[in-house]
This record gives structure tokens, C-alpha cells and sequence, in this order.
């Protein structure tokens, strides 16, 4: 914690600074969107290049005066949870003085440059971000607080904690991780004792693109157990963006790819190929929208596609086809056959990429 405070304590002293000599302050942010400020590394994923570039939060210009004003704002309020060993939620931040932030998008990208700017984690500058995903399977660990949860025992999903880092003692004989994209199909899943039948497992959902904590959990459970990770999403673009969250990271915090990426992470399912495998009938499927489109071609443009040739040929398949499918159009062959047949068999006979 004195680490964050003397970061602080350096921003605001550079501030007093300019205005001791008569200057406008200025605090400089790294690019943190922009790709030229990103390198692929296959061990990480997308990170933040050394010496990438800057833009300035000024406080005598028009445009930026209102962010740089709330940049400050908000590492006053970061400085007094560190100093009194308190914790806050992103939203909790929000609602503090909501006519003042303006919308909750605004607190989040502050918080995320601020981070970036000091080079401190996010959990370190105490805001947590509210947790959407769940865990279900062979998994029990104990919270920062000291409560004990057993995600083994439960019919229903234990909701990710909010605070990863803190938790401990976790213990598990799962064989395998495997993340599903939607909630519908993690809860099917968990209605049909999926992570019980098959041998056991830990299942997770961010239920769509994932929060923060729900990829630290699976970092903290891959570097904890080290046993394969799969993914089960829906065979098309924003289902393999979503994967690539996972995999590699996103632009926008690459920054913290290290605590995030699990370069490791396998592609189940839903594969393109499989549809025409499963003679999958073509009314199930939805025809590509202009969106999809220009997604699926920005996907086969980023660098990690070209380290990953079986992955590219699926997505040749899926531009070529024009077509995109749900895991609920396995529904069509049988109402049980995602957890009784095409999960068992993929993972029997290693149907992954």
C-alpha cells in the first residue's frame, strides 16, 4: 500500500509543481487503445509495448480540463481507501457523485488509465469490479474473510469473488477447466450434473465478454492446477472474440496481460467444422449480419490468428459459409446431446484446437 500512496503522492506533486510555476498541469496517459501500442507474445498474449505512446490530460484545454479534473477526483478517493484499508466497487464510485461522473463508462475508463498510468494493478488500488461470472464443479477455496466455499456440493453456481487475489487453500481434483460462454447453456449444464458425469471438472461462465475477476479466476485456477482449460462457445465471431478475451487478452488491458492471458486455453467447441460434421440442418443456422462480417475479418487480421493455422481454417470455413450457429442448435439432434454426447466425445477423443 505505501507503494500506491507514494505513486499518488508523485502525480499530485508534479501537479503542485506546474502550478508553483505558473504551468498548466498535465497528466500523461498511455495509448492504451491503440494497437501500435501492442506486441503479440505467444507466452502472454497482447501486451502493452515498452515505451508506447503518451497522450496528455490537460487541464487548460477545453476538451480534456472535466477528465483531468475527474482523474484527480478519483485518486483522492483511491488514496483515502488505501490509507484506511477500505474497498469499493467501480459502481460504488459511480454513485458516490453520479451527476458529477456522468455515466458508470466514464468511472471505468478513468480507473483503467489510472492504473495504467502508476503501473499498479487495479485490485491494489482497492476498486473491485462488480463480479457478473459463476463457478460450479470440483472446487473449494477459502475467501479473504475466511469463508469457506464449496463449489462441489452446490446445485447452483457460487457467483465469482470479487476479490481473486485474496482468495486461498484452494483444492480441487478436477481433470479439466472448461469455460462456457452463456449462462443458459453453463446452467444446462449444471442441471444435467455435467461436472459429475463425464469426470470431474470446474466449469466457469462470464456470461458474455468476460469481467475482470472472472479471468483472474481462471489464471489464479490454471496457475494453482495447471490442467487443460477448454472453452465452449457459439460458432461464430463474437463467440471466438470472446475465446480470444480468455486466450490472449484484450487491447484495452493489456496492460495487465500477465495476471490475465492463459495462452494455454484450447478450442472446443462449437467448431464451424463440427456443423457439417453433425449434418447440423442449414434453417438451424443464422446467416452472418454486415457486423459479423467485420468482426470475423478483424479477427483474421490480429496476430495471434497467424500462429494459430487449425483456428484460421474454422474461421475460413465460417467466413466462406456466411453462417453462424449457437451451442443450443445441438438442442436440434437432442434435447441432451450437448452434455450426453458432443462434450463426452470431444473430450474422449480430443476434438479441440
Amino acid at each position: 500500500s505505501s507503494e500506491v500512496l507514494k505513486a499518488i503522492e508523485n502525480v499530485i506533486q508534479g501537479v503542485i509543481q506546474s502550478l508553483a510555476q505558473k504551468k498548466a498541469p498535465v497528466l500523461t496517459v498511455a495509448n492504451r487503445t491503440d494497437w501500435r501500442n501492442i506486441e503479440f507474445k505467444e507466452s502472454v498474449g497482447l501486451q502493452m509495448i515498452p515505451g508506447s505512446t503518451t497522450k496528455q490530460i490537460r487541464s487548460d484545454c477545453p476538451q480534456s480540463a472535466r477528465r483531468f479534473a475527474l482523474m484527480l477526483k478519483i485518486l483522492s478517493m483511491i488514496y483515502k481507501m488505501v490509507q484506511s484499508n477500505t474497498y469499493a466497487t467501480k459502481r460504488d464510485i459511480y454513485y458516490t457523485d453520479t451527476q458529477l461522473f456522468g455515466s458508470q463508462g466514464i468511472v471505468d475508463q478513468i480507473i483503467n488509465d489510472i492504473s495504467c498510468m502508476l503501473k499498479i494493478p487495479r485490485r491494489s488500488l482497492h476498486v473491485l469490479s462488480t463480479t457478473k461470472g459463476f463457478v460450479a464443479g470440483n472446487l473449494c477455496y477459502t475467501e479473504e474473510d475466511g469463508t469457506k466455499v464449496n463449489c462441489t456440493c452446490s446445485a447452483t453456481a457460487v457467483t465469482v469473488p470479487s476479490n481473486v487475489q485474496g482468495i486461498k487453500n484452494l483444492t480441487s481434483h478436477a481433470k479439466f477447466i472448461l469455460i462456457v460462454e452463456k449462462d443458459a447453456t453453463f446452467q444446462r449444464l449444471l442441471d444435467d450434473d455435467f461436472f459429475n458425469k463425464v469426470s470431474p471438472c470446474i466449469m466457469i461462465t462470464g456470461r458474455g465478454i468476460p469481467d475482470l475477476n472472472t479471468r483472474l479466476l481462471v489464471r489464479k485456477l490454471w496457475d494453482s492446477f495447471q490442467i487443460p482449460i477448454f472453452t465452449l462457445m457459439d460458432a461464430d465471431p463474437h463467440g471466438v472474440e470472446i475465446m480470444c478475451v480468455y486466450k490472449y487478452g484484450s487491447v484495452s488491458m493489456s496492460f495487465e496481460a500477465h495476471h490475465l492471458t492463459v495462452p494455454s486455453i484450447k478450442w472446443l467447441g462449437l467448431l464451424p467444422s463440427d456443423l457439417k460434421r453433425l449434418n447440423i440442418c442449414k434453417d438451424a443456422l443464422i446467416p452472418f449480419t454486415k457486423q459479423d462480417e467485420n468482426k470475423l475479418a478483424s479477427i483474421l487480421r490480429r496476430p495471434y490468428i497467424a500462429c494459430q493455422p487449425l483456428w484460421k481454417k474454422e474461421l475460413e470455413i465460417m467466413a466462406a459459409s456466411k453462417l453462424k450457429a449457437e451451442i443450443q442448435v445441438l438442442t436440434s439432434l437432442s434435447s441432451d446431446f450437448l452434455s450426453r454426447v458432443y462434450l463426452p466425445n470431444k473430450l474422449q477423443f480430443g476434438g479441440w484446437l
